[in-house]
């Protein structure tokens, strides 16, 4: 039986620790930039997806091994082909699959199932917190987000950029 204090020590995520805080620290600006857009246009810039690549590789050739870095690419390429595929049948916006899979290799393969799980709870919690803000005195804080009129569609970079920064701060704390 495990002592609590070995307990408390035995790592949650695959994602180091280190690796994990620096990500977070240089994801942070461009997931919040990513959630504002998409709340107030209703799309995730292109500059914004190619700024979470690339803290991925400046970031990632200082924190992880070379070979884990080139492993953790090919998420990219995974979670870019599947939201193509989910875009072509209209399930996934466009913004949201190129961001999607530029927060794939930030995500460790033994945290995919947390990481699911952390989407699908941001995604609940995002959907009813905006269609609640939406219709309260709240909406006007912000009268010019086109994402308060679109009944059909919802903002998924609030989701995707809040799972992305609440997985790497908590790998920074729990992580490997």
């Amino acid at each position: 039986m495990l002592s609590s204090t070995a307990a408390l020590s035995t790592p949650l995520f695959a994602l180091p620790a280190q690796a994990a805080f620096w990500f977070f620290l240089a994801s942070l600006p461009i997931c919040f930039w990513v959630i504002l857009s998409d709340l107030r246009a209703m799309r995730i810039p292109n500059k914004a997806v190619l700024a979470l690549v690339a803290v991925f590789v400046l970031v990632g050739v200082w924190v992880l091994p070379l070979a884990v870095l080139g492993m953790q690419l090919v998420n990219l390429v995974v979670v870019l082909l599947i939201g193509i595929m989910l875009n072509a049948t209209g399930l996934f916006g466009a913004g949201d699959a190129k961001f999607a899979a530029a927060a794939a290799p930030f995500v460790m393969l033994a945290d995919v199932s947390f990481m699911m799980m952390l989407l699908a709870v941001t995604l609940l919690a995002g959907f009813l917190t905006h269609r609640l803000a939406a219709r309260s005195p709240l909406r006007r804080l912000a009268p010019g987000w086109e994402s308060w009129d679109r009944r059909k569609d919802f903002p998924m970079g609030l989701s995707l950029g809040s799972s992305l920064t609440i997985y790497l701060g908590l790998a920074a704390l729990y992580g490997n």
